[in-house]
């Protein structure tokens, strides 16, 4: 299954992101296709496509970022929280909605500027403790995590409880019911501009994991590069946050799948959990929009799923976890 964990993956990713493209509350009919007019030609171009585009792009995204920061960190359990792009990005979205009503780009707006703001005050914060320490950058993380989860309480206690607060709770919750061609465009711009240059310094990524000594003996810029790879894995994730909302466990999930896949960790069990997010999303937004007749958020779906995963490996003695 080593081996070939990459191919199984991408196969069983491409079947999902086809019965993606045909599940939901309309129906489509092949003949109609070749027919702008049609319901199932509207249906398929504005609703489906975008929508399955972006839960790859948010699997796969999500999973990278979790990947860099449990590697960079040599921390287990990193995610998208661990230096507050998350939160900061929940606080940006909120005070967007209480400043201007639910208007999606401006809420968009707001969660990438927000979760940039984390990442750069992270960045301040352990530059004036000793940014050559990795530890410098947890605790800063840490802070700043905790101040935006305190912002946005507030905000939420500030709020309108029947509009306001109910569109912030739901833009936490996450989904991609109101994803369109005219997001995704940018978003999938965005999310590559960080992607693919990651993608590309994985072995530097590996390196930083190594004590700051080691990794400066091998002849890398330890400073430079740490906030280099945290700026791009901002730019992935606050890319998608900003159209989908937070979507949960993707990124401290799929890292440990594809590990215990892999047994290392190099660019194959990078790009296997890449495919392993974007699976498990396009599962879940599937599951989402058609069971019930109203859809579920998907950070519901993603915990449900997530949370089991974490309770099994430290019902196993969490080897994959140390």
């Amino acid at each position: 299954m080593r081996k070939h964990s990459l191919t199984v993956f991408a196969a069983l990713t491409g079947a999902a992101f086809l019965i993606s493209l045909f599940v939901g509350q309309y129906s489509m009919h092949f003949t109609d296709m070749g027919d702008p007019s049609s319901m199932s030609f509207r249906v398929f171009f504005n609703l489906r496509l975008p929508r399955t585009v972006m839960a790859v792009l948010a699997g796969a995204g999500l999973a990278l970022a979790g990947y860099v920061f449990q590697t960079l960190f040599s921390n287990p359990i990193a995610a998208p929280d661990i230096i507050g792009v998350s939160s900061g990005a929940s606080t940006g979205a909120a005070c967007m909605i209480l400043l201007a009503g639910s208007h999606t780009l401006l809420t968009a707006g707001g969660a990438m500027l927000g979760g940039f703001a984390a990442v750069l005050l992270t960045i301040g914060l352990a530059k004036h403790a000793g940014a050559e320490r990795t530890s410098s950058f947890l605790l800063a993380g840490i802070a700043v995590n905790a101040v935006a989860q305190a912002l946005l309480m507030l905000l939420k206690r500030s709020a309108d409880p029947e509009r306001q607060l109910a569109s912030i709770e739901y833009w936490i919750m996450g989904s991609l019911a109101s994803v369109s061609l005219s997001q995704v465009v940018p978003a999938a711009i965005l999310t590559l501009m960080g992607m693919i240059p990651l993608i590309l310094l994985s072995k530097t990524i590996t390196l930083l994991s190594l004590h700051t000594d080691e990794a400066q003996m091998l002849g890398i810029p330890v400073s430079a590069m740490r906030v280099i790879v945290l700026i791009l894995t901002t730019l992935v994730v606050t890319s998608i946050t900003c159209i989908t909302g937070l979507i949960s466990f993707i990124g401290l999930i799929a890292p440990h799948a594809a590990r215990l896949l892999q047994k290392t960790n190099n660019r194959r069990t990078m790009l296997l959990s890449m495919l392993i997010g974007a699976l498990l999303v396009l599962i879940s937004d599937c599951i989402a929009r058609s069971w019930g007749y109203s859809e579920i958020p998907i950070s519901i779906l993603t915990s449900l799923i997530g949370a089991p995963y974490l309770v099994r490996l430290l019902w196993k003695g969490g080897h994959v976890l140390d």
